[in-house]
C-alpha cells in the first residue's frame, strides 16, 4: 500500500510540475502581447484596464499579473485536486514575481543610473519563471488550506487586482507609476 501512495504522489507531482511548465509559457507569451494591446486597440480605456498604457514598471507589472491569474483560473480546474494549498500557493508565487521586477527594476536603474530594455526583458522573464517555481515548491508540500487562508489569498488578488485598474487612471504620483520615458502617470489622455 506504501508504494501505491508513493506512486501516485508522484504522479501528481509529475502533473504539477507539467501544469507549471505549460502556465510559464502562456504568462510569457500572453504577457508580451499585454505589451501592445493597448496600443493595437487604439487606445482603447477598457484595454488599457489589463494592459501596458505607457512605460512605467507598475503598467509593466500588468505583463506579469493577469497572465498569471488567467492561468490560476485555469490551471484551478486541472489540478485542484491534487493540490492542498493551491490557492495560497498561486497567489505568493504571483507576488513573489511582481515583487521581483519592482525590486530589480530599481535596485539595477538605481545602480547604473538608467533602464535597459534588455535587462527589463530578463527581469520579465525571470520573475515569471520565479513566480511559478515559488508556487510549485509550495504545491509540493503538504501543508493544508484552510478557509482562512485561502479566503485571504483571494482577497489579496482582488485586492491587486483592483489596484491595477483604479492606478490605470488614478496613479499615485511617485516613481513605481511614472513613465519612464514621457514622465506621465497612468493614462496621459483621461486627465
Amino acid at each position: 500500500m506504501e508504494f501505491l501512495k508513493v506512486f501516485i504522489n508522484k504522479v501528481k507531482k509529475e502533473k504539477v510540475l507539467k501544469a507549471q511548465l505549460i502556465v510559464i509559457l502562456f504568462s510569457l507569451i500572453f504577457g508580451t502581447l499585454l505589451h501592445f494591446t493597448y496600443e493595437w486597440s487604439e487606445e482603447n480605456l477598457f484595454i488599457g484596464s489589463f494592459s501596458a498604457v505607457n512605460e512605467s514598471v507598475w503598467e509593466h507589472l500588468k505583463l506579469v499579473f493577469f497572465p498569471m491569474v488567467i492561468a490560476t483560473i485555469i490551471e484551478y480546474f486541472f489540478i485542484k485536486k491534487d493540490i492542498n494549498n493551491y490557492i495560497e500557493a498561486k497567489t505568493i508565487g504571483i507576488f513573489v514575481a511582481i515583487s521581483f521586477i519592482v525590486v530589480g527594476f530599481f535596485t539595477y536603474s538605481g545602480i547604473i543610473g538608467t533602464s535597459i530594455i534588455f535587462i527589463d526583458i530578463i527581469l520579465f522573464i525571470l520573475s515569471i519563471i520565479l513566480g511559478e517555481y515559488v508556487a510549485y515548491k509550495l504545491m509540493k508540500r503538504d501543508d493544508e488550506s484552510t478557509v482562512l487562508t485561502e479566503s485571504l489569498s483571494v482577497i489579496i488578488l482582488i485586492f491587486l487586482f483592483m489596484c491595477f485598474v483604479i492606478f490605470t487612471y488614478l496613479p499615485p504620483e511617485v516613481n513605481l507609476f511614472r513613465d519612464v520615458t514621457t514622465g506621465v502617470y497612468g493614462i496621459g489622455n483621461i486627465r
